[in-house]
């Protein structure tokens, strides 16, 4: 299992439209080969920053599966307009021997 790990700075004043087009964005997440759950947290001291969490079965899952999917289009489209700036994407591993 790999988790995605993406901090989402959204341009002032577009936090709901933002959430809005996530909430349609989910269900192309969602729908990935490879895919296992997601979180969507909004950050309590930034109200326009987020952290997206996603669950993949391998770093191809996200990398090549996802992103080289043709939905990966509308997820762009959906979504890609609301960064500044845009996010780095990073993938991380369990530690053996620590609770997930």
């Amino acid at each position: 299992m790999v988790l995605e790990v993406a901090i989402l700075n959204v341009r002032p004043g577009a936090a709901e439209r933002f959430e809005a087009a996530f909430r349609e964005a989910q269900a192309i997440l969602a729908a990935s080969r490879g895919y296992q759950r997601h979180e969507l947290r909004r950050c309590v001291e930034a109200v326009d920053r987020y952290l997206l969490l996603v669950w993949w079965d391998t770093l191809e899952s996200h990398a090549q599966g996802f992103r080289g999917s043709p939905a990966y289009a509308r997820w762009r489209e959906l979504l890609h307009h609301f960064y500044d700036p845009f996010p780095t994407v990073e993938h991380y591993l369990p530690v053996p021997g620590t609770p997930a």
